[in-house]
């Protein structure tokens, strides 16, 4: 920013996104100073560096608000954890604390309750440890349930994301 910027020469742009060429960092600066704004340099990835005549603090805000709308984006990402119908009380706090890691990382969690052989038929037991599981998570942090406890072939699943 302004006198910070080491280039020479600089690919300039004003306030309105116009293409004003190639100057001098001098007539660039005094441009900017004229215009009562700030010169940002914008990108140095390519010979000269792009700068733009904008107000910083503007320019500083744009950019923090792109930023969180790319990582809002990533909630759309699924994290899945699996559990089995004898998983002991411990067991079961570790997957908490692990869902608690996902989801404060802003993803959503998907919970799946594996099934197999006679199982399948003592789905309401099944239920119970996925209540169990839900309370044990809530007491960690707040939850919403996105899709209910749905039945599927290989046994329950839910879908929950951060309140």
């Amino acid at each position: 920013m302004n006198n910070q910027i080491r280039a020479r020469e600089v690919r300039l742009i004003d306030k309105d996104g116009k293409q004003l060429g190639v100057l001098r960092l001098e007539d660039a600066l005094r441009k900017a100073r004229e215009a009562g704004r700030d010169l940002i340099q914008v990108t140095q990835k390519i010979d000269p560096p792009v700068c733009k005549i904008a107000d910083y603090g503007k320019y500083a805000y744009q950019m923090k608000k792109k930023e969180r709308k790319q990582k809002s984006q990533k909630i759309g990402e699924l994290k899945s954890i699996r559990l089995r119908f004898n998983i002991s009380p411990h067991d079961l706090e570790t997957r908490a604390k692990t869902a608690e890691k996902f989801l404060k990382k802003g993803y959503k969690v998907r919970i799946e309750m594996v099934l197999r052989g006679r199982e399948k038929y003592l789905s309401n037991f099944a239920r119970q440890k996925l209540n169990q599981f839900l309370e044990i998570l809530q007491n960690l942090i707040p939850i919403k349930v996105e899709r209910e406890i749905k039945r599927e072939t290989r046994g329950l699943t839910m879908i929950i994301t951060r309140e």
